[in-house]
């Protein structure tokens, strides 16, 4: 019933919006006379932003067709380099260059699309053969191509590296830093040939114990059972994955915006003052940031519910009781791996000392394998994306891959 609603209003909106953008572009029609009356560039901003907030939105495209690299311009394309159900590993091909370091992002399985990581993978290019999980939306998988939950989580990501080779490094965004850290710890007790050389986590939640935030105090003060009452639905006819229970992408959409209502609310508000001024290229902004923002996937219930459960409420990882395929995981187990840890000082979304936890449980991990930054003023979204990371952050990252490379 819930996604059925969503799907009317979804659909309502579309019809609303595309409306609206028709008496944007007749109120700033130059031909119309109308538009030079006083309200024109106001009712033409108005309906402008209407437009661009209600207009439905599909996977965005990451759009990366070069880099700059010594002050040389190469060219970049995407490949494909395994598929499996639920995800496919993508490899962004730079012509002409070869012998750099293998660097796998691990993109975050939480309501967006892994073009949320446009930005990282852009500032890493020059430098690294990069890859990245591109995780599909669960409403398209069909229902007989099974299940995906933590567990498959950490075999996808086994596999992807094993599909890479030996010698690649991880670069973990927010959410997946606890199945990769698993899984890095994993195929370091099996002596795994491909464990990675270097583990980069960013913002993750490996202990939500430490600092907790407004995000880590809502799935601590429900019970489990809410979340599979309340936040849980089925996808509806029409979708290739009809019949699949997941957790919508437009309630996690719902939920960050709520946290953060103020924020966007000025940020519309500035757009609007933008467009009506012809500002178009401070309004075009705004809009691309949300273009991304407001695509959304779901995700599978499974996956979610054992991520509330095992992660946020029962902090199995940290306390060593984290298990895959019946297997306890070890942290001790990471003796050779390098470590870096990166939080935000403004993060609103994983608390300062959640993601440096991930150095204290590696018991026998040595100090010089191991390293902690924190980025002054920066958010959760300004740690892998914008001008700190480009500028601050990501060097740190370069540094710490090419220090442990072999």
């Amino acid at each position: 019933m819930l996604y059925n609603a969503y799907e009317m209003q979804r659909a309502w909106l579309a019809g609303a919006s595309a409306l609206a953008s028709a008496g944007a572009e007749w109120w700033g029609n130059p031909a119309n006379p109308f538009g030079y009356l006083g309200g024109g560039p106001m009712f033409a901003a108005a309906l402008d932003v209407f437009a661009h907030a209600a207009a439905p939105r599909g996977k965005p495209a990451f759009g990366l067709d070069h880099c700059e690299i010594d002050g040389r311009r190469v060219r970049v394309t995407e490949e494909i380099v395994h598929r499996k159900p639920f995800g496919q590993l993508k490899r962004f091909v730079r012509e002409g260059m070869e012998g750099s370091p293998k660097l796998l992002i691990v993109a975050p399985m939480s309501g967006h699309f892994a073009t949320l990581l446009r930005g990282t993978v852009e500032r890493m290019l020059p430098k690294h053969e990069v890859y990245i999980t591109d995780w599909r939306d669960a409403k398209f998988v069909p229902v007989e191509d099974g299940r995906f939950d933590l567990d498959d989580y950490i075999d996808y990501v086994i596999e992807f590296l094993e599909v890479i080779g030996p010698g690649a490094h991880v670069l973990a965004v927010c959410q997946p830093s606890v199945p990769v850290y698993a899984a890095v710890a994993a195929m370091a007790g099996d002596n795994h040939p491909c464990t990675p050389r270097t583990l980069t986590m960013m913002g993750g939640p490996i202990d939500t114990r430490r600092a907790p935030t407004a995000v880590n105090e809502l799935a601590m003060e429900r019970p489990y059972a809410w979340f599979a009452q309340n936040v849980i639905a089925r996808v509806p006819r029409g979708y290739s994955g009809a019949g699949r229970e997941v957790y919508p992408g437009f309630l996690q959409l719902s939920g960050f915006m709520t946290m953060n209502l103020g924020n966007h609310m000025l940020s519309h508000w500035e757009m609007f003052k933008h467009l009506v001024q012809g500002d178009d290229e401070s309004a075009d902004a705004t809009k691309t940031f949300y273009d991304e923002y407001r695509a959304v996937c779901d995700m599978t219930a499974e996956f979610y519910l054992q991520t509330i459960d095992q992660v946020f409420q029962r902090h199995l990882l940290p306390k060593g009781e984290f298990m895959h395929r019946g297997r306890v995981i070890d942290p001790g187990a990471i003796t050779g791996v390098g470590l870096l840890a990166v939080e935000g000082e403004r993060d609103d979304i994983s608390g300062i000392g959640q993601t440096k936890a991930a150095l204290d449980i590696a018991v026998n991990l040595p100090e010089a394998l191991k390293k902690y930054h924190i980025a002054e003023g920066a958010g959760h979204y300004g740690i892998f994306n914008g001008g700190k990371w480009r500028t601050s952050i990501a060097p740190i990252v370069e540094d710490w891959i090419a220090s442990h490379n072999g």
